[in-house]
C-alpha cells in the first residue's frame, strides 16, 4: 500500500507564518484577537492601551506572541 503523505513541502498553516508575510496583515485587528489580547494583558498585569483598536492583524499577532511568552501561555 502506497503512502499518500509527502513531507517535501509542508505548509505550516496560517498561525505559523510570519505576520509580515500575511496578505491581510494590514487589516484591522479582529474581534477574537482583541479579546485574547485583553486577556493576556490582564494576566501580564498590564493596562489595555487606549489605541488597541488601531492595531493591524499583524501587529496584534506580534503583541500576542510577546505576551504569550511573558505569561507562559500558548506553550
Amino acid at each position: 500500500m502506497a503512502d499518500d503523505h509527502t513531507t517535501d513541502a509542508v505548509d505550516p498553516g496560517p498561525a505559523s507564518k510570519n505576520p509580515d508575510d500575511w496578505t491581510t496583515g494590514e487589516e484591522p485587528i479582529t474581534g477574537p484577537q482583541r479579546s485574547y489580547l485583553e486577556t493576556l494583558l490582564q494576566q501580564a498585569g498590564e493596562d489595555t492601551p487606549a489605541d488597541l483598536d488601531r492595531l493591524s492583524k499583524a501587529e496584534a499577532s506580534r503583541r500576542i506572541d510577546q505576551l504569550q511568552e511573558s505569561t507562559g501561555r500558548g506553550q
